[in-house]
């Protein structure tokens, strides 16, 4: 049995932390993480290299997906992959001239989980607020990933600020103007933040430069991410959310419960100057291609890059037209790329868990 983000094995080991090093290490704090859609230095992705987590067959089209996605965002920004040294001559086969390989080892594909978060301080300096990955609460070990956002940081010659904050940047949204939505599932765990939802709300904000938190309970222990928010619902703007979601509550679907409780508690939440959000709704899509009963077939799942939306499709023409349309409605005058993801999907997440955006000093 191989392992995916969606159908895991527990005790697979809790994942190596040791060997950081960056520049400086303190609490973050007077930060801010500028939003997705700002301009960008450049974007990371992570190679896949376990053969253990994928099989040998899975692995080979998970690495292919992952080439895809880099090949897209190249076109318009500079892409950096990371990857061992003795991986590279295999992955130049893979990715156009234009993506950069980078010497960080890597263990798996989820940038956006085990890469940097990079915010700015108060004089618009860069630095990398470390959101310290531990393999989604010791699910899968992370020897390699569980170092690189310091690697990163390292090599760019930033600070590290760390305040504690034990998880994953797929687990929350930030819309840049100080909200932030996460599920309370992947984050006031046990295996990843004991405390209260005060206690970790207040390590989050202040990581990420946030000022009001919004919680939804999520799923704890479903999925090997405990229910990651980018899964479901994204912040398009300040104070504007899309989120995903089903024609109709399913009593019997945990994820569609949790869906429709997500987005109950969006409507009756506001911005931390009091107002109500903006919530538009895009359908999931139902006659799709994969037949995984796992699979991930999530359209706000995006990555936002230089003058272009990258975007899945998942085989269903009217639903994959649909999101790209409104799509283009909420981002216009950038190009909507939409590929076929599906080795992703099937693994557990999407374009935008598999990307980390450097943004522009």
């Amino acid at each position: 049995m191989t392992m995916t983000r969606r159908t895991f094995m527990i005790g697979t080991g809790i994942a190596g932390i040791s060997g950081l090093s960056a520049t400086s290490s303190r609490a973050a704090a007077g930060v801010e993480m500028p939003p997705e859609s700002g301009p960008h230095t450049r974007t990371f992705m992570q190679w896949p290299a376990r053969v253990e987590v994928y099989g040998e067959r899975d692995l080979a089209r998970v690495q292919k997906a992952i080439a895809t996605v880099a090949n897209a965002i190249s076109e318009h920004e500079e892409v950096v992959l990371l990857c061992a040294a003795d991986a590279q001559a295999t992955v130049k086969e893979h990715v156009s001239a234009s993506v950069t390989l980078w010497d960080i080892p890597t263990d798996d594909l989820w940038c956006r989980d085990s890469g940097p978060t990079f915010v700015r301080d108060g004089a618009g300096n860069l630095a990398v607020s470390l959101i310290q990955f531990n393999g989604w609460g010791g699910k899968q070990t992370a020897v390699n990933d569980a170092k690189i956002a310091a690697r990163v940081a390292e090599r760019l010659g930033l600070p590290l600020l760390d305040n504690g904050l034990v998880g994953e940047q797929g687990g929350l949204e930030h819309d840049g103007a100080g909200l932030v939505m996460a599920h309370a599932s992947s984050w006031i765990n046990p295996n990843r933040n004991p405390g209260t939802e005060a206690e970790v709300g207040e390590k989050i904000l202040a990581a990420v430069g946030g000022r009001k938190m919004i919680w939804a309970p999520g799923i704890m222990g479903a999925d090997i991410t405990d229910y990651h928010i980018d899964a479901l619902a994204r912040f398009v703007a300040p104070g504007r959310v899309l989120i995903q979601m089903p024609e109709k509550l399913n009593p019997d679907d945990p994820w569609s419960v949790s869906a429709f409780e997500t987005l109950a508690i969006l409507k009756e939440a506001t911005t931390p100057e009091g107002k109500p959000l903006d919530i538009v709704v895009v359908p999931e899509p139902v006659n799709i291609r994969s037949r995984k009963t796992d699979f991930v077939a999530a359209y706000v799942n995006y990555y936002v890059c230089n003058g272009a939306v990258i975007a899945s499709e998942f085989g269903d023409k009217m639903a994959d037209e649909t999101a790209r349309a409104l799509l283009q409605d909420l981002y216009p005058g950038r190009t909507v790329v939409m590929l076929n993801t599906d080795a992703i999907g099937e693994s557990g997440g999407g374009i935008h868990c598999s990307t980390q955006q450097q943004p522009e000093v």
